[in-house]
């Protein structure tokens, strides 16, 4: 039997489907290993697989050659049009301060009753995140509970990650809840599943978040650090260079001297003319030396001038005014444009007109040159400049600001973008108008309204997400028009004549979790879906349970930073380590998993 099984695979695998396994693999690995930015990477992956069939096309017997023009279909496909959208539409209730009331409410809140205003936070978030982009809830709520700690003297590392994973399962929720699962159901519908209603499986979410509530309430915030200095954005120390001035109290003293009066600072390298020097004590400090040290923002410059020092800045050709200057700290988020060139830092201080007087990036391993540093997800800069640039900064794609000064966004037009929104969800929930036109159609009333601008509209498309969605498409119909995707399925499919299907959908949902938390959500789902539909054909069993398997395994992404933005986000904010994710999120992965199957196999009549 698994002769012939290897026999048919083999008949059905072509060198055109061994070109796009090799496209995948180097695709995947790329992804994972961040050896070049997401948009890059999937743009090569698009070029790839063009130039595959470009140079020599495609035949199926009876049907029309696939050349090139078959993978930039992605760019008009409805999953991609209504994720634009709805990125939109997002942005346009942060912007207004739609949500501003309940977050205000859950502060005051929190001073009188913490533990229950913490529960009442986690139902929120389940509760909002399936209607809405879970980015913009955590946008909102890091800032929230950030200056909560701030007031009761608690800390926010036991209660950002617990919200984060709330936003997360909240978003499995609905077929809108995020672009992954859009992108499942999308693709789920052209490969022949009856479509999916917007709360068709809300029940199913529904119960594993109540038997996860008491996990992420009672039980995560004890497995987090509480280690102090992690309670709010303010205390994280910043990667910054020293100039020893000429004439200034460290030139011609010994390291031990300047390293007692820098007290709490760290002094991590010591550089003369471009070339490390070895820490020893004795070493004697020249002007023009430079100290890279870590210290927090309102201590850096105290320690300059300590130290008879300059805090070496980035500046843009024009720093404004020098009377008006504020530092702010802004972290650099998963959509951010400035990450993964070595030229980042540079176009940001040219872009943004900022300067960079420091970096923070959580888990380095040795100092940072601000100045040379490739810019990485996650990482947070010290910047400088007038308070007008600062607040253009605020409402830009990929940048988060960070500061306590921060206030949430409050405008008249917060009950028009809730109204526009309720409308875009009624017209989907009673399918009088399909999600995308729904979808398009909110945008274009919010545009009109003055809800939002142009430029914020823009700043709302993150091109990490789009590329990756046309890529992750383009893949997938290599995948499947090149019978990759069918010679899988037989192979689950003569597995599943001798395992029980809800093994088999135990299989496929965990799969689909592990390669999420190292991968693209996006590109999980659009490999994952095909193979579990055609799988549920092969064992003649409804496809639906396999479908939503996929589409809950690509959210189950806890047990790592790369598992999804929203983790690098609170990950920086809360000086969350690797092993944070590991402890904390590895046991709600497995809970959930868990529950979801058996809640599926019963939905389904799979027990």
């Amino acid at each position: 039997m698994d002769l012939a099984l290897l026999t048919v695979f083999l008949q059905e695998i072509d060198w055109h489907a061994v070109a796009v396994l090799a496209v995948a693999g180097i695709t995947f690995w790329l992804f994972a290993s961040e050896r070049l930015p997401v948009q890059t990477t999937a743009l090569l992956c698009l070029l790839a697989l063009m130039l595959v069939f470009g140079l020599v096309p495609y035949y199926e017997p009876g049907e029309k050659p696939m050349g090139p023009e078959a993978f930039l279909a992605g760019f008009g496909h409805p999953a991609l049009v209504t994720i634009c959208c709805l990125m939109v539409l997002g942005r346009g209730l942060v912007a207004t301060g739609a949500l501003e009331p309940a977050a205000r409410f859950l502060a005051r809140a929190w001073a009188i009753t913490p533990q229950f205003a913490f529960l009442g936070m986690l139902v929120f978030c389940l509760a909002v995140s399936g209607v809405m982009n879970d980015t913009p809830i955590v946008v909102l709520m890091m800032p929230v509970l950030l200056s909560v700690a701030a007031r009761t003297g608690t800390h926010a590392s036991t209660t950002l990650l617990p919200m984060n994973y709330a936003v997360i399962i909240g978003g499995m929720a609905t077929t809108i809840g995020t672009s992954t699962n859009l992108l499942v159901v999308g693709l789920a519908a052209d490969l022949g599943v009856p479509q999916f209603g917007v709360f068709d499986f809300v029940h199913i979410v529904a119960i594993a978040a109540a038997i996860a509530l008491p996990y992420l309430w009672l039980v995560l915030p004890r497995l987090l650090p509480r280690a102090e200095g992690r309670q709010q954005a303010a205390p994280l120390a910043f990667d910054a260079v020293l100039e020893i001035r000429y004439g200034g109290w460290a030139e011609g003293r010994e390291l031990r001297e300047v390293l007692a009066r820098a007290r709490k600072a760290r002094v991590l390298r010591v550089l003369r003319n471009g070339a490390d020097l070895v820490r020893l004590p004795t070493l004697k400090l020249c002007g023009g030396d430079q100290l890279l040290v870590a210290d927090a923002p309102g201590e850096l410059r105290e320690l300059a001038a300590t130290l008879g020092a300059r805090l070496r800045v980035v500046e843009p050709r024009d720093p404004g005014d020098p009377a008006s200057q504020i530092l702010a700290q802004v972290l650099l988020t998963q959509d951010s444009e400035f990450t993964g060139a070595p030229t980042g830092l540079a176009r940001f201080v040219d872009e943004r007109q900022l300067g960079v007087a420091g970096l923070h990036r959580p888990q380095r391993e040795e100092g940072l040159d601000p100045m040379t540093a490739s810019l990485k997800p996650g990482d947070v800069l010290l910047v400088q400049g007038t308070r007008e640039r600062l607040e253009a900064v605020k409402g830009a794609a990929g940048v988060l600001v960070l500061d306590a000064t921060l206030a949430l966004p409050h405008t008249g037009k917060a009950p028009i973008a809730l109204l526009i929104m309720a409308g875009v969800l009624f017209l989907a929930v009673m399918k009088l108008l399909p999600m995308v036109l729904a979808a398009a159609l909110g945008v274009a009333v919010m545009m009109l309204s003055g809800c939002l601008r142009w430029q914020e509209a823009t700043d709302a498309l993150a091109s990490n997400v789009i590329m990756i969605v046309v890529a992750s498409l383009a893949l997938g119909v290599a995948l499947t028009e090149t019978g990759i995707m069918q010679a899988a399925g037989d192979g689950l499919a003569w597995l599943g004549a001798w395992v029980d299907p809800v093994v088999m959908l135990a299989a496929i949902m965990l799969m689909m979790a592990i390669v999420t938390n190292f991968v693209s959500n996006n590109a999980a789902a659009i490999i994952g879906t095909p193979v579990a539909v055609i799988m549920a054909n092969s064992l003649g069993v409804d496809p639906r349970p396999f479908v939503l398997a996929v589409l809950f395994g690509c959210n189950l992404c806890f047990a790592t930073p790369m598992g999804y933005q929203t983790n690098l986000l609170v990950m920086s904010a809360a000086g969350y380590r690797f092993k944070d994710f590991v402890r904390g999120g590895l046991p709600l992965l497995l809970l959930l998993w868990v529950t979801l199957t058996w809640l599926l196999a019963r939905e389904y009549g799979l027990l």
